[in-house]
């Protein structure tokens, strides 16, 4: 264990830990656009600057590991000044259209310069303008937002393992892109957009459908597979309008497309509601073979398929294995599960079909 002071309050933390973190131990806030808790630390924005005691100047707070009997300052007239610049430098060449953007409310750069009242900016000159041609169907990508934080780059290479952009060109002229400045081609898993700390990087399905006021935040669990990633679903007029996941969930807020993009069927008007039984010959002559109070399904397959209620359906499908089971044998047939369910439930499947109906018929649509 190392022994420090951070802001006069002593500390024992295990060696190898920042600064940073030493003081997120404290509950010492330290403001921060480029770290992220999930990725390997980058310094690149300057704003976690702190004073070390005979150190002649600030240190990234993010980078620098503790240190034996350290004597560390957060936060004095000269550190706060610095990050203030630092602030402005960056909204000079920001656009300053917060009242439109789809992270106001949500955006850590507007956040800090709230904080640090930031309404004018003494800084001008030459400002970077990209034009947005990006052709991909699920992410904007708005690079005269971006910050050059590095975070959607690591959290690509780090994370997702893809690498699908990286930093280019030099200087005034660096950019976040695609290879050859391409139009993005990846996963499109939305990780750099999770971790985009201001509207560089938002959801396309996003866009004007609402951004915190009137929204209703419900968890729940992905659907997609068995894997059971936590979701938390964004709700404005019992319309999802966009999914996010917690940090603190087991899956640690990552997602893949389908579980962050892949929402528009909750409220399609084609999504299935009721379970269908097909309509057999006999129930063609008309209407009266239809039970009081199941109408027909109003689709263009409306005449093969009648909806039914849950009892009914599974009523009808156990009365079908057991005529086949006994008009042919239990090895007549067969059950395919599937990835979609959780391993308890795909347990139970096999065992209703083994004890159930009586045959070892079963595979999974994964086994391959």
């Amino acid at each position: 264990m190392v022994k420090l002071t951070i802001d006069g309050r002593m500390i024992d933390v295990a060696e190898g830990t920042t600064v940073l973190d030493a003081a997120k131990m404290l509950n010492i806030e330290i403001p921060t656009l480029c770290h992220h808790p999930k990725l390997t630390p980058f310094g690149g924005c300057r704003l976690c600057i702190v004073e070390v005691k005979g150190v002649p100047r600030p240190l990234t707070s993010c980078t620098t590991p503790v240190s034996e009997g350290m004597e560390v300052t957060t936060s004095t007239p000269a550190l706060e000044d610095l990050r203030k610049t630092v602030l402005e430098l960056l909204l000079s060449d920001h656009p300053n259209d917060c009242m439109v953007c789809e992270k106001a409310g949500d955006c850590t750069l507007q956040e800090l310069a709230y904080f640090y009242g930031i309404r004018e900016n003494r800084f001008g000159g030459e400002r970077r303008m990209y034009e947005k041609k990006d052709g991909n169907p699920f992410i904007e990508r708005d690079m005269g937002k971006c910050i050059l934080c590095g975070r959607c780059v690591k959290v690509c290479d780090e994370i997702q393992g893809v690498g699908a952009i990286d930093f280019a060109y030099r200087g005034f002229k660096s950019k976040i892109c695609p290879t050859f400045e391409k139009d993005l081609d990846c996963e499109f898993c939305g990780q750099c957009v999770a971790v985009c700390p201001t509207g560089a990087l938002t959801g396309k399905m996003w866009q004007l459908r609402g951004r915190q006021k009137d929204i209703k935040e419900i968890d729940t669990t992905c659907s997609y597979c068995g894997t059971g990633c936590n979701l938390t679903l964004h709700v404005r007029q019992n319309e999802v309008v966009r999914v996010t996941s917690k940090e603190d969930t087991w899956n640690e807020g990552w997602l893949c497309v389908k579980g962050r993009f892949g929402y528009s069927f909750i409220n399609s008007p084609d999504r299935l509601k009721k379970p269908l039984i097909r309509i057999t010959p006999r129930d063609k002559s008309g209407v009266g073979s239809q039970e009081p109070g199941v109408s027909k399904l109003q689709t263009p397959n409306s005449k093969l398929f009648r909806e039914a209620t849950w009892d009914e359906a599974l009523d009808y499908i156990a009365a079908k294995l057991k005529e086949i089971k006994e008009r042919s044998g239990a090895d007549s047939i067969a059950g395919l599960s599937s990835a979609r369910c959780t391993t308890e439930e795909n347990y139970l499947f096999q065992k209703f079909m083994r004890t159930a109906v009586g045959t070892n018929n079963v595979d999974h649509c994964a086994r391959l």
